[in-house]
């Protein structure tokens, strides 16, 4: 999950997973998979930096599969 403020300056938090697109019209508007639109005072490149800490909290990075590696066969 990670962090933002709402236009009103309230915080909330968003599932980083569900993220598929984070643009700026120019107020920062995060796209959800599911179609729902969240418009943040944060600037994207906020955005970006918290989901990638997130994947990383999670380890979701670390996952050869994910990354593309092809597994080493002995």
């Amino acid at each position: 999950m990670i962090k933002v403020t709402r236009l009103n300056r309230t915080t909330f938090t968003l599932n980083a997973l569900y993220i598929e697109r984070v643009e700026s019209f120019p107020d920062t508007t995060i796209t959800l998979t599911t179609g729902s639109k969240y418009v943040v005072l944060d600037s994207a490149d906020d955005v970006n930096n918290r989901i990638i800490e997130f994947y990383q909290a999670v380890q979701l990075l670390s996952n050869p599969h994910i990354r593309g590696d092809e597994e080493d066969e002995e």
